[in-house]
This record gives C-alpha cells, structure tokens and sequence, in this order.
C-alpha cells in the first residue's frame, strides 16, 4: 500500500494517532500535556512513531528522517522533564508547553514530505525532500508553529497573573 512495509504501514497509523492526539489537545487545552489523558495518548504514539521510523530506512541508512526522529526524542524527554519539575524552575510553564509544541511541528516535516511523495498514488504532487511544493509547506508550517508558540506563551502570560491573586 503506498509503497510501505509492514513496518511502515504500522508506523503510519501510530504516526497519525499521535497527530490526531496532538492536535485534539491542542483544539481543546491549548497545548499538550501530560496532564490530560490526550496528551498522554500523543507522548506515547510520538516515542512509537519515533521508534518504528529508525526502523524503516528508504536510502539503506540513517538519513534526515531518523535525525527528525532523535531530536522529536529529545525534546520530548525535555519537555517531560520540565512537566514533572525536574528542571528549568520558574519558566517550566512556557518552556514545557513550546517544547510540546515543537514536537507536534517536527511531526509535520516526515508527514508532509512522505504524503505529497505518495500521494495520489498515480502522480505524487512532489518529486522528493527538496521539492519546492514540500519547502514551502515546511516553511508555512513553521511559520504556524512559531504564531502557536507565541500565542501560547502570551496566554500562560495572561492567565500566570490571574492565578497569582
């Protein structure tokens, strides 16, 4: 199917939970969390996305997909850690919720490259990684994950104040 392994296909549908996960988090706390049984569900399917992708290699090699998929790894660590106060301190909020968030977008880069590759099956929109097309998603992508972290950061900001009183 779309030229995927089994491997690949069990990869997909994991990868696809955590993006639902995320972005249902998103639509109904603002940010991910551990703290929510959705964001449990996308820090789960995030590491099994992470760990069945280091196991599919389309060049016979460790390649930039799997580089996404170690730093994904990282910051997911970090950002656990930061949510159960292991470091950081008084930022944690702000910094825990950006690194959820960053997460969610190196989510996108995979995503999109591997479906305007594959899809339609009979004509894919994009030749490869450095197809135009994928650049400027890429691009717009981070230009949104850059607005969501901003727009996160200024809501902790407004409502830090209001639970201090």
């Amino acid at each position: 199917m779309f030229g995927l392994t089994n491997l690949g296909v069990v990869h997909t549908l994991i990868s696809l939970v955590a993006v639902a996960a995320g972005a249902v988090s998103f639509v109904r706390y603002g940010s991910i969390s551990l703290r929510t049984s959705v964001g449990l569900v996308y820090v789960v399917t995030t590491v099994l996305t992470c760990l069945t992708g280091f196991g599919i290699f389309k060049t016979g090699a460790f390649g930039p997909a799997h580089a996404v998929g170690v730093l994904t790894l990282l910051v997911l660590a970090f950002a656990v850690l930061v949510e159960k106060g292991a470091i950081v301190g008084a930022l944690s909020q702000p910094i825990e919720t950006v690194s959820y968030t960053t997460t969610f977008f190196l989510h996108m880069i995979p995503a999109i490259n591997e479906t305007l590759t594959r899809l339609p099956p009979s004509a894919p929109l994009a030749a490869g990684p450095n197809d135009p097309l994928i650049l400027v998603l890429v691009g717009a992508a981070f230009v949104l994950f850059i607005a969501g972290a901003v727009v996160q950061v200024v809501r902790l900001k407004a409502v830090a104040p209001a639970s201090a009183r």
